[in-house]
């Protein structure tokens, strides 16, 4: 069911009833805003149950943020969020301004700007040194509305200039603190309309200022930071082709019968390939999955001149005519990702309530009838948000194009051994550092089956281990003969004592799995814990529902049980693979 759907009264009423259900994660999100935010709290805790989190909010007091940040010993600090959201307000950040900012003069109204930027950007900084959640802070949202009229375009730094201005800066000041980000709540305004969302009904009663109809979709917005944060925001959308991708069913229409153009309806399908190919190009993952004659369909893919994606845009093709489920299983095996990371569209209703009935955790939003509405329900997801977009994500397509060649490789040879050798793999070691940060907090959010112990780090506490002289944290960068493959390892290292070292993380992307890096990285770290006098490594695997791959590689590799950890004694004799090349990055 589409979050819409919902009004205010089923997030108050299901946030009730969540108490005491099984969790996979936690977050604690502090709400802070200068007016009245009635049901945000109950919303978010509906969302979260709805993808296995177990939220905790606390909810400042009514226009009291300032003394709650100002206040290291506040609620708000006691609570200890991990994100905090800061609602701001425009009336309350303009005052009597807001309806008569020309009764002082430009460079006043300038000087006005720039004072509450110092001001919110001091107090940011006091949030940040006292706390390291994640702090989400709105901008202002720019009123229709102008003292001046129609005037208000010819005045001198008139009242909209001056929001504007004010957002602009904030959006620098955020730029540069990577525990900060700008949630852009005037487009949230401008999405809905100022009249629906501002409610004068509700202002005048309680100082309300979001309409009770559009707290829900407040509230889904908002948890497009959340999800990114607990590493649940999805990698892969899998198609299926007639009436999702092109209108009509080409095995009937044939090829030239198809809607697929820039007349209606053709034109809503070329619409929804663009908005696919630009998440493309953000580093999501395209599949098909679709029952029909691969020839023609592929026809249509290859040669099309309306169509927008091309075969090099996916990273799997399924076009044939088993079951689609058995297709999604495919498709999440041979490009290594788990189900949970997959959106599926397809405009036929038996298809889509069969994969949620059988393969839940596959996301399957509701698609409606008409297709002039596919583009507003990929827009609406926030399932594909992400809080840095690295140079790992903005390659994905291409890398994923590379692994398609490796299976074909793989194919053709005779065993294991001899497609390994033929790979050309060369692991070089970094260690961690401002530039990769975001890569390996990435990492360690969304690795789920080549994991040791699942432990999840955000950036600030990679940085805080890189600042450790008793942390050692470096990433693996994979290559081959195919291309780059990107950062897709991670270890960090405990210092326990001079004879002692502990694995806190290790790790490998799922991609990059089954070609012995993993044991090349482990043998990596044995030779640099040698070469300082350590005498043996301890590590621990943490099962988990996912990380199953991982399940026997100490033991395999060298490691002994001792009580409730693995140990392995440096003097013994190392597993280093053979077909790899090692660089260590100076």
């Amino acid at each position: 069911m589409s979050l819409n759907t919902h009004k205010l009264s089923y997030y108050i009423s299901k946030a009730k009833s969540s108490n005491g259900s099984k969790f996979e994660k936690k977050i604690r999100i502090a709400l802070l805003s200068s007016f009245t935010i009635n049901g945000l709290e109950e919303t978010l805790r509906v969302l979260c149950f709805q993808n296995k989190v177990d939220c905790k909010t606390y909810v400042g007091n009514y226009n009291q943020y300032n003394q709650e940040i100002l206040n290291k010993d506040s609620d708000l600090y006691k609570f200890n969020p991990d994100i905090t959201i800061l609602i701001l307000d425009t009336r309350n950040f303009l005052g009597d301004l807001f309806f008569s900012p020309y009764v002082i003069s430009s460079e006043k109204r300038n000087d006005f700007v720039n004072n509450k930027t110092v001001e919110i950007q001091e107090l940011i900084n006091t949030f940040s040194k006292n706390s390291e959640s994640k702090l989400i802070i709105s901008n202002l949202a720019i009123p229709t509305h102008s003292p001046y009229g129609i005037y208000e375009t010819k005045a001198d730094f008139g009242l909209q200039t001056m929001i504007t201005k004010f957002n602009e800066n904030l959006m620098e000041f955020s730029k540069n603190n990577p525990l900060i980000y700008l949630y852009d709540f005037n487009q949230f305004i401008t999405k809905y309309g100022e009249r629906n969302v501002f409610d004068y009904r509700q202002y005048f009663l309680g100082d309300v200022k979001i309409s009770m109809n559009y707290i829900p979709s407040f509230g889904n917005e908002l948890m497009g930071y959340v999800k990114p944060t607990l590493g649940l925001n999805k990698k892969c959308i899998v198609l299926d082709l007639d009436n999702t991708l092109w209108g009509g069913i080409v095995g009937e229409d044939g090829y030239n019968g198809i809607d697929l153009g820039d007349t209606p309806p053709g034109k809503a399908f070329v619409e929804f390939q663009k908005i696919l190919l630009s998440l493309h190009q953000r580093g999501i993952i395209l599949a098909i999955n679709s029952k029909n004659n691969p020839v023609d369909a592929m026809e249509v893919i290859k040669n099309h001149p309306n169509m927008i994606l091309r075969e090099e845009n996916f990273a799997c093709i399924k076009i044939n005519w088993n079951d689609k489920l058995s297709n999604m299983q495919e498709i999440a095996n041979e490009l290594n990702i788990g189900l949970e990371s997959i959106v599926f569209f397809d405009d036929d209703p038996i298809n889509r309530e069969l994969m949620r009935s059988i393969i839940p955790e596959v996301l399957t939003p509701e698609l409606p009838k008409d297709p002039s509405q596919f583009p507003l329900v990929l827009l609406n997801l926030n399932d594909f948000d992400v809080l840095k977009i690295t140079g790992e994500d903005s390659k994905r397509g291409e890398m994923y194009q590379q692994q398609r060649k490796r299976t074909e490789l793989s194919q053709k040879t005779k065993n294991l051994d001899d497609f390994l050798n033929q790979l050309d793999i060369k692991v070089k070691i970094k260690t961690a550092s401002e530039f990769t940060l975001p890569r390996i907090s990435q990492l360690t959010l969304k690795t789920n089956q080549f994991n040791l112990t699942t432990k999840r780090y955000q950036e600030e506490e990679i940085r805080n281990f890189i600042n450790s002289p008793d942390k050692v944290v470096a990433c693996a960068q994979v290559t081959d003969k195919f291309g780059d493959n990107g950062i897709t390892g991670v270890y960090i290292i405990n210092k326990d004592s001079n004879e002692e070292w502990s694995i806190d993380t290790m790790l490998l992307s799922c991609r990059i799995m089954g070609r012995g890096v993993e044991e090349g990285i482990l043998d990596h770290i044995i030779q640099e814990a040698r070469n300082v006098g350590v005498t043996r490594i301890k590590a621990n695997y943490i099962p988990t529902k996912k990380n199953k791959p991982a399940e026997n590689f100490l033991p395999n590799f060298g490691f002994k049980k001792e009580n409730d950890s693995w140990y392995y004694y440096i003097d013994n004799k190392v597993k280093k693979p053979k077909h790899i090349e090692m660089i260590v990055e100076k």
